[in-house]
């Protein structure tokens, strides 16, 4: 875990991403007038520990948004992979909906406390737990951005995450394919694991699997790309030992 992560990192991306992108429209949500009584409201909310600590993160996303502020926009592109996250989760919402987002995840995390809370749609709930999900998180850089990997510039991709087959994404490039699985890293540092479908497919394809490692995602992510994983690095088989529970009906005529 990065040292520089705050422990509120999710839900002050989320309070910076809305206060950039409905400005005080976000603000009246949670029945105050103006940012500055917002900022105060998370400091009291148990969010940031200072007013300052909530208006950077405005500053972080206000360059992405056409609202009038400049933000941090010496940062230029640095921090854009966090709004393209939360876009692919939340980005259609209205503001109404996208504060109820806000609000639930304070109220998970113990910071709110109201019996106004709407209910959430099954399919937000879902969406909202991807939140702290390192690899979906991970998958969506590298969809943004495969083509800076050299290997990868001409290519085409094609979303195989569906078919739970031992690989992500398939690179279509001029005379060959290759496969692509993506791996998240939070910090600079750490491990990754491979299932026994990937481990089987990357011992199949060899230089035409790539495990791509998306690292320090809690600041500026970094894409790793690794070909022929199992030649280049030291794997240790680990069985894990899960128990699945499901419910069956009774026989019905049909």
């Amino acid at each position: 875990m990065s040292e520089n992560k705050h422990k509120n990192y999710e839900i002050l991306n989320l309070i910076g991403y809305g206060l950039a992108k409905f400005n005080n429209d976000f603000t009246r949500e949670f029945g105050v007038e103006t940012k500055t009584a917002l900022y105060e409201y998370f400091v009291k909310a148990g969010v940031a520990e200072t007013v300052g600590t909530v208006k950077n993160r405005q500053d972080l996303f206000d360059p992405f948004f056409e609202n009038g502020r400049k933000g941090w926009w010496q940062k230029g592109d640095t921090y854009i992979h966090r709004k393209i996250f939360i876009d692919h989760l939340f980005g259609t919402l209205g503001v109404d909906d996208f504060a109820e987002i806000v609000k639930a995840y304070l109220l998970g995390e113990g910071h709110l406390d109201t019996s106004r809370q709407k209910s959430l749609s099954p399919i937000t709930k879902s969406k909202f737990k991807q939140l702290q999900a390192t690899g979906e998180e991970a998958e969506i850089f590298f969809m943004e951005n495969f083509r800076t990997i050299p290997q990868f510039k001409d290519g085409s991709i094609e979303d195989a995450r569906k078919f739970g087959d031992g690989y992500d994404f398939q690179i279509q490039l001029e005379h060959e394919y290759v496969l692509a699985e993506v791996k998240g890293v939070r910090a600079k540092k750490g491990a990754f694991r491979l299932t026994e479908n990937e481990h089987s497919k990357a011992k199949e394809y060899k230089q035409s699997y790539g495990v791509v490692v998306v690292s320090n995602l809690e600041e500026t992510p970094k894409m790793t790309a690794i070909f022929d994983p199992l030649s280049k690095l030291t794997f240790t088989e680990a069985i894990i030992q899960t128990k699945q529970i499901s419910f069956q009906s009774q026989s019905l005529e049909w």
